[in-house]
């Protein structure tokens, strides 16, 4: 997809389809009632007859003939203009994408100056827009090699128009910012999606050291001998069922030179979860190759905080393992010695992600971060809770938790905070060690938070259970069906505001 910026005038552009978005009440303006002279009356007509109406993705494909240079016209709704933000205008252009890829038609022209929402700037515009452009239009397909001509025909030219020239560099900085940010979700994307049988600890670590090589950040890798040496006692437990090696990946970001104390980014990287002995149900434990989408969201972060050469210091750790039933895995009832030195009784081994969650925030303590933010798909009780609309939040800090609320409702990627009061720490107390892996079914989520809470004591903590929203069943404007990548615009959006 090859996206440009020019300015010009909207409607004398040459151009197989000009795309114009119209909020709810607005289809009076001097610009609309110019297209509609120029097109006889049938954009009157067609709000006479009720077939447009600007309804929030609504659409109205009209053919102009030789009244305009552009072969097509299309209108899409943006609904009230009460209200409107990006989200709003991403979900939009989402479903442009869609609409035009069902038509087979592989250029167009949108007008930015149709699509704005209180406070946009010509950048935020087409950042916006941008990223719904190229996320609307990803898929993950190259597995198929019979009936290829089935899948959707992509967009491939797409120029964003501005009314002024003194627009289009600010516009053409925000598209550039959009496709380095559509950049990392891509990688998310791709990586929670790719099958068990090729997703092996090492494949992420591979991936993690191409990151490095690229942007230039510094990549350490630890395998079993070093993490037996230093005493990783919880994700080795996790990892002694599985033939596929355990891997710690480590990545520093010095976009500030290092002077600061850095941002650490930790993420679940369960390439596969059978729950081990306590073994899932059979139903939809395909999806289970999705359970290291947290360690998926902070390699994306960090690919996208390169790109973007953001000026702060940042490290990104994912503990990478695979959790399947053996004659050498590990069972109820057995007790792990953390890196931490705690230990730690486990019930249930399907309750494996807060294990390796455990060790690796241990380790950043040697970072000395200032700020610790943990991404994981950990609970199926934070989907009963939360649907798969939104993400949950808990920490310690209640300033770090606010800020992460704000990024989620700028960027489209939606937070939910729920308590983490020293109560729910009473339910994974253990008789006989330090703590127990889960605090069985109620507040499942907050107990996960509990348990993860007790090894990040020494500093600035948030943790985001993505359990419902790094994976979507049916497809959504610019979330097509699989992995989800959220956590990478949240993450970039929370860095830029720092």
């Amino acid at each position: 997809m090859n996206i440009t910026v020019k300015h010009g005038k909207i409607l004398q552009q040459k151009t197989p389809c000009l795309v114009l978005g119209a909020y709810e009440g607005k289809l009076r303006s001097p610009l609309f009632k110019e297209l509609d002279t120029l097109l006889e009356g049938a954009l009157q007509r067609s709000q006479r007859d009720k077939e447009f109406s600007a309804k929030h993705r609504e659409h109205l494909l009209l053919h102009p003939g030789k009244n305009l240079p552009a072969d097509r016209v299309l209108l899409v709704g943006l609904g009230k203009e009460k209200g409107a933000g990006p989200e709003r205008i991403r979900q939009a252009v989402g479903s442009v994408v869609a609409y035009l890829q069902g038509k087979r038609i592989a250029a167009c022209t949108i007008d930015l100056d149709s699509l704005p929402f209180r406070g946009s700037t010509p950048a935020t515009l087409a950042q916006a827009v941008t990223e719904s452009l190229a996320l609307a239009s990803y898929r993950f397909d190259h597995y198929r090699t019979e009936n290829r001509d089935d899948l959707p025909s992509p967009l491939e030219e797409i120029r964003l128009l501005v009314g002024k020239k003194s627009q289009a560099e600010q516009a053409g900085q925000g598209v550039a910012e959009a496709l380095h940010i559509s950049r990392g979700v891509i990688l998310a994307r791709d990586l929670v999606n790719e099958p068990g049988n090729t997703k092996s600890p090492d494949f992420l670590a591979r991936r993690a050291r191409a990151i490095a090589e690229e942007t230039g950040m510094s990549c350490t890798i630890l395998e079993r001998a070093s993490l037996e040496q230093q005493g990783f006692g919880a994700l080795l437990g996790v990892a002694q069922g599985s033939i596929r090696e355990p891997r710690l990946i480590v990545l520093e970001y010095r976009g500030d030179n290092g002077d600061s104390h850095p941002i650490a980014l930790v993420g679940k990287g369960v390439v596969f979860d059978s729950g081990g002995i306590s073994l899932k149900p059979a139903e939809k434990m395909d999806e289970m190759k999705m359970d290291m989408a947290g360690g998926a969201a902070v390699l994306g972060t960090m690919l996208s905080a390169a790109l973007l050469k953001l000026p702060v210091h940042l490290v990104g750790v994912v503990p990478a393992v695979e959790n399947l039933p053996s004659g050498s895995a590990i069972r109820p009832g057995d007790i792990l010695t953390s890196l931490s030195g705690k230990t730690i009784e486990v019930l249930n081994t399907d309750a494996e992600g807060r294990l390796i969650l455990a060790d690796a925030l241990t380790y950043v303590k040697r970072f000395n971060p200032r700020v610790v933010i943990d991404l994981a798909t950990l609970t199926g009780a934070c989907i009963i809770a939360l649907g798969h609309h939104a993400t949950g939040v808990m920490g310690n800090h209640e300033g770090l938790i606010r800020q992460l609320l704000k990024s989620g409702e700028h960027c489209g990627e939606r937070l939910w905070q729920l308590p983490l009061w020293e109560e729910y720490a009473q339910q994974i107390k253990s008789d006989i060690a330090d703590v127990k892996n889960t605090g069985g079914r109620p507040a499942g989520t907050i107990t996960a938070a509990a348990f993860l809470q007790k090894f990040a004591e020494e500093y600035t903590w948030a943790h985001l259970d993505i359990a419902g929203t790094a994976w979507e069943e049916k497809g959504r404007p610019y979330i097509p069906k699989g992995a989800t990548g959220v956590g990478v615009r949240l993450l970039v959006e929370y860095l830029r505001k720092r």
